[in-house]
């Protein structure tokens, strides 16, 4: 069968590999249908895996499959569509016995990058670690939910505890997340601040509905922020730039305002005011990944009609090409590549 692995840093290389033996007790075969680009997919293509992992490796962190076979005690209908967690998480810790997933204490790794993913025309997943798409919802759009959609249900509203009516700002609103974490906020109410970090994302970032678009390379987007709520600050930051908008991002808070952050594209060190953080009582969450819980939460959404924003479909070969896209910041919404 046909897997995309990568041999060294930047060497992406479509190959022939042998099938997986038929599931085990437990398991579920998958003929992969789509896989969906992150920068965590950048991260490993580009050498920077925070653990040991031995190469070749089978690219493809997010994605969804087609049943095909099922092992001993799994009961799931033939060709339903599944998502498959990309965490291989022990689910007996206490962590995952809680349904907190993404802090599993005995992790075996995420699967694309620090073992073999999901980027292959076959493969077999654990069936606890799967999660059914609804009706109606397409395998290009179900790609999109094991990190992307489950990350911002995640930070909205496990950790920021997103309400109704309330004020964000939200970062990147071209990328992945930001377009699904703009279509989750507008869906409850919420009046959105949205950067971008060029001018030709403006109008994509209007069609989206953002309420207001600010361009953060060239406009101090915390003086928006606190024009547009009377000087006295938004709720909520969703923040994934890190160094370049960290510190303007807790000036537009009110005070009591929540910042949650899962990502760090511009820098991973920022300077912190640290007397503004205690005197106006802020609140900062670290978010990353989301449990198990969250990616089916995110495809409910998905099939009530917040659907992603495709930037566009590319065939298996063409997964590096998506890969440059992404790096370059040449994209609005999601990368999709079909298998």
């Amino acid at each position: 069968m046909r897997a995309l692995q990568l041999f060294t840093e930047r060497d992406l290389r479509l190959t022939d590999i042998g099938p997986p033996p038929p599931p085990a007790p437990g398991e579920v075969q998958l003929r992969m249908r789509a896989v969906a680009l992150n920068h965590i997919d950048l991260w490993g293509f580009r050498g920077m895996a925070f653990a040991k992992r031995v190469l070749p490796i089978t690219v493809g962190v997010e994605a969804v499959g087609e049943v095909v076979a099922l092992g001993e005690g799994v009961a799931l209908p033939l060709g339903r569509l599944m998502v498959p967690y990309g965490a291989i998480t022990c689910g007996t810790c206490p962590a995952c016995q809680a349904g907190r997933d993404n802090m599993c204490e005995n992790i075996l790794g995420l699967r694309g990058f620090h073992v073999d993913g999901f980027a292959q025309e076959i493969t077999n997943v654990p069936a606890r670690l799967c999660v059914p798409v609804p009706d109606g919802v397409s395998a290009e759009h179900a790609s999109t939910a094991a990190v992307t959609y489950a990350t911002v249900q995640h930070m909205l509203f496990d950790n920021a505890k997103l309400q109704p009516g309330e004020t964000i700002v939200i970062h990147a609103v071209g990328s992945g997340i930001g377009t699904i974490a703009v279509g989750m906020a507008k869906a409850i109410g919420c009046t959105v601040i949205g950067t971008i970090g060029s001018e030709a994302k403006r109008a994509a970032a209007e069609a989206l509905g953002v309420d207001h678009v600010v361009n953060y390379s060239t406009e101090r987007f915390e003086s928006l922020a606190r024009r547009v709520t009377a000087k006295r600050g938004v709720d909520v930051v969703f923040e994934h730039v890190g160094a370049a908008t960290w510190a303007a991002s807790l000036l537009s808070l009110r005070m009591g305002g929540r910042l949650v952050t899962c990502g760090s594209t511009s820098g991973v060190s920022a300077e912190t005011n640290l007397m503004m953080l205690f005197q106006r009582q802020l609140r900062i969450y670290g978010s990353f990944g989301a449990p198990i819980r969250c990616v089916a939460e995110g495809l409910e959404k998905m099939a009530g009609g917040i659907g992603p924003v495709i930037d566009c479909v590319l065939p298996l070969e063409e997964f590096a090409a998506g890969l440059a896209k992404l790096e370059q910041r040449k994209v609005f919404g999601k990368v999709v590549i079909t298998l």
